[in-house]
């Protein structure tokens, strides 16, 4: 299993255990308004909204937050969300890239600063470090009866890269411009993703001894704790033994 599957599949089980669910809606509320905002209310023509909704679903959030959030977007009092990004160094020479949603960038601005400062991280210029990292399409989802030579075959057929399988949990990672096909496919055979989208994922990563890696992730975490902050990616190695002291 690669590393960024490896990573993902601890974070699920630690999310559980620390009942983060909270921030994971709110992340996915501001995705489906800047969704609405950007090309209106109707799933069946905006696929940006249709694939929040589809991860809103997932993420086991209620029908009833999903239409507020909805409505909210078209009305004239909307919050107005930005997109940006930061990239820099976790202690150790791990690089970070962060995307996020704000309505108020100063604010995030100073945040990110503060995280990086604590934990001795160093903020560099966009741009510096995007090229460590490839925008790939990754959807997991439950092996609920599934045979994986028939999935095998039909996503390689849509264009998948890997399938990756671990206890009752399967990635399967694509090329970005097979994004949609790959969701079209699943969607034909009737499987409900919990979760897709556009990632970047490592080109390259980078070993630490368990203790400093540790640490890396302790940052990644408190990154991920600001609401404005939608997602956190690091080219740190999810060694096996490192994956055992996290469990």
């Amino acid at each position: 299993m690669s590393g960024h599957n490896k990573w993902s599949t601890i974070k699920r089980k630690k999310g559980a255990a620390d009942a983060k669910r909270g921030k994971i809606f709110t992340k996915i509320i501001k995705e489906i308004m800047i969704a609405v905002r950007e090309s209106g209310p109707d799933p069946d023509s905006n696929a940006r909204l249709r694939l929040a909704i589809q991860n809103a679903k997932g993420a086991n959030m209620p029908k009833d937050n999903i239409e507020r959030a909805i409505k909210k977007a078209t009305g004239s009092d909307a919050q107005s969300f930005i997109e940006t990004t930061f990239e820099g160094y976790a202690p150790g020479g791990i690089a970070i890239f962060i995307e996020c949603l704000t309505d108020n960038n100063n604010r995030t601005v100073a945040a990110v600063r503060s995280v990086f400062n604590k934990y001795g991280g160093n903020l560099g210029t966009n741009g510096s470090l995007s090229f460590l990292f490839d925008r790939k399409g990754i959807f997991n989802f439950r092996n609920e009866g599934i045979t994986m030579e028939d999935l095998e075959l039909e996503m390689i057929d849509a264009g998948a890269q890997s399938i990756d399988a671990d206890g009752d949990m399967i990635t399967v990672t694509c090329a970005k411009e097979d994004f949609g096909s790959v969701n079209r496919k699943l969607n034909d055979m009737e499987i409900e993703v919990e979760e897709a989208g556009l990632k970047r994922i490592p080109n390259d990563t980078k070993k630490l001894d368990v203790e400093s890696a540790k640490k890396v992730l302790r940052f990644v975490d408190a990154l991920e704790d600001d609401d404005d902050i939608q997602f956190v990616y690091h080219n740190l190695e999810i060694t096996d033994e490192l994956a055992s002291a996290l469990e």
